[in-house]
């Protein structure tokens, strides 16, 4: 099951890549995708993914286990930003509608695609550990994630449109694998992985999430001129994780 959320996640850079296409390059559909993914990663980390850390470090030292979860939520933290520090005009808005050269955009296509495979393989690993502890979690997490993974999706393919076809379908290729590759790769060692380890992948899990919230997804939000789409956006994806947080 794990493997096949990692899949998914690739699937929705693609569904970026035709929401682009059929919409031309549409900024509503792209502001409600970033809207709802806030609403969704936002409660994640409030109702699932915190109570879901304390429980796995529960019978460890109460300031080692602050000690230990600061960290590795840092170290989440670190490993996003070291990777989008190789991503180049990663604003989705100035991305998409940025007056750059063929040339210059290309370049853009091409680095920041490198960068966020990368970013994936690290996700689709985090994502399959969650899902050795809990499938509906780690759906949920899916859910948030893949719907980041839309106008990301739009950005890839908005850059590489100048680049030779060959080169434009491997790179979205393997943008759109990477995160399976790294489920594949955490499958291979998750036997010798223990609970406690599995715990410190959610803490690092957790991090990310709080990455993406707090320096792409509100920044974005903050500076869009549709207020009230970003708002019914971002309760649709508060309510999505509290009705399915219901269901058990």
């Amino acid at each position: 099951m794990g493997l096949f959320i990692t899949f998914i996640l690739g699937i929705f850079i693609l569904i970026g890549v035709y929401v682009i296409k059929l919409t031309n390059n549409n900024e509503k559909v792209e502001q409600l995708s970033i809207s709802i993914a806030l609403g969704t990663m936002f409660s994640l980390v409030l109702i699932e993914l915190i109570p879901e850390v304390f429980e796995t470090f529960k019978d460890s030292n109460l300031y080692k286990t602050w000690f230990i979860i600061i960290g590795l939520i840092l170290l989440g933290i670190v490993i996003l930003k070291v990777l989008d520090i190789f991503v180049p005009e990663h604003d989705h808005e100035h991305s998409l509608h940025h007056d750059c050269t063929k040339e210059n955009l290309v370049h853009i296509g091409v680095v920041s695609s490198i960068a966020i495979i990368l970013h994936n393989i690290i996700e689709g690993m985090a994502v399959y550990s969650m899902s050795l502890d809990s499938t509906k979690l780690s759906l949920l997490i899916a859910l948030g994630v893949g719907l980041h993974n839309i106008p990301m999706g739009m950005v890839i393919y908005v850059s590489l449109k100048n680049e030779s076809k060959p080169k434009r379908m491997l790179l979205l290729f393997l943008v759109v694998i990477s995160t399976f590759i790294g489920g594949t790769l955490m499958m291979l060692i998750s036997n010798l992985l223990s609970e406690m380890v599995i715990g410190s992948l959610i803490c690092i899990t957790l991090g990310m999430l709080i990455y993406i919230i707090t320096f792409e997804l509100l920044p974005h939000i903050l500076h869009s001129k549709n207020k009230l789409l970003s708002i019914i956006g971002i309760i649709l994806g508060i309510l999505i994780i509290i009705f399915s947080s219901t269901l058990e």
